[in-house]
């Protein structure tokens, strides 16, 4: 290995039997820093002072019930709507000062298909690249690997409506990528789509990942978080509650196992109190009763023969989400 003559000098060198590490480098910047985020409107505080970073090549989730705050964050990432208080850079850029530059380098996936339902699937993505005023050529030649990329080239002259829901929402997706965006924001981006194509498009997402875009997402879908997420907020009454990744927080807020029963309509409190102590929480909702446990192969053998119905799966994030937000409706 050769050394450097320019950096060890009598001057500078190391006493035998010491070492100096290097000077630590300074981590890459995030690509969204939010310190003390606030939006309100008028009297009612729909963000409340929020911490989050989302660091260069990460899938970050957003989750939380509806009213949680989690679409204003969204609104405010994607410069829609200015923040109330606090500190909102995107890009490196404070949102406030710099909204065109940072709209130049997103890719936005909105809840809704807003495409223009009277052009073709490769019209819509040209239309669009105009406004980033991509030459046309390039513009051309963009859509036609994007739509390669989310398996739409047999549909490149097929007008929009003719098209299935799956089919638009990857099309949305193609469009959002034509400027070569830095930062790609998925609002809800499966809401409404069967299985497979909910699937399919968790493939094409995954593949971008791997690729090293960064994303951040919000989603209703614990199951689509733990697929695609590094790490994610749950957030509530406009508070974010937790901060992880989906393995962290399933592992340090639930326990390892969930025994669900169905049970009869009396109270089921004398057979249950005998399984409280191997229990680390419980939930009764109507027929239904929820153990988190670590012990739940044995209390499924004690327990089947008093209920109606019983389930024995593990933990998931839909766990650590209804334990954090409850089972009831917030509307």
């Amino acid at each position: 290995m050769s050394i450097d003559p320019g950096l060890t000098t009598p001057q500078d060198a190391t006493p035998q039997g010491t070492h100096n590490p290097p000077p630590a480098r300074d981590p890459a910047p995030p690509v969204i820093l939010a310190e003390r985020l606030f939006k309100h409107y008028g009297s009612f505080a729909a963000v409340k002072g929020i911490d989050f970073a989302v660091q260069a090549g990460r899938c970050f989730g957003f989750l939380g019930p509806n009213g949680a705050g989690k679409t204003t964050t969204m609104r405010m990432i994607t410069v829609q709507v200015p923040p109330s208080d606090g500190r909102l850079e995107v890009l490196g850029l404070d949102v406030r000062r710099h909204p065109r530059a940072i709209k130049r380098r997103l890719g936005v996936v909105p809840q809704d298909n807003n495409l223009d339902p009277d052009f073709t699937t490769l019209e819509n993505l040209l239309q669009y690249a105009s406004y980033f005023s991509i030459p046309r050529q390039e513009a051309r030649r963009r859509a036609r690997e994007l739509l390669e990329f989310v398996a739409l080239s047999d549909k490149a002259d097929v007008v929009v409506e003719k098209l299935s829901g799956g089919m638009r929402r990857r099309l949305v997706i193609a469009r959002a990528l034509i400027n070569r965006p830095d930062l790609v924001i998925l609002d809800e981006p499966t809401t409404g789509l069967d299985p497979q194509a909910r699937h399919l498009l968790w493939q094409k997402l995954r593949q971008l990942k791997d690729q090293g875009v960064t994303m951040v997402l919000s989603t209703h879908y614990m199951e689509e978080a733990a697929q695609l997420c590094d790490e994610l907020v749950v957030m509530d009454q406009g508070k974010i509650l937790v901060h992880g990744s989906p393995g962290e927080l399933v592992s340090k807020l639930v326990s390892p196992t969930v025994l669900e029963l169905r049970v009869p309509a009396e109270d089921p409190a004398p057979w249950l109190a005998a399984a409280l102590p191997r229990v680390e929480r419980h939930e009764r909702i109507g027929d239904m009763v929820y153990l988190y446990t670590r012990d739940g192969e044995e209390l499924l053998h004690e327990l089947r023969p008093h209920a109606l119905e019983a389930l024995l799966r593990p933990a998931s994030l839909e766990d650590v989400f209804l334990t954090l937000t409850g089972r009831n409706l917030n509307e």
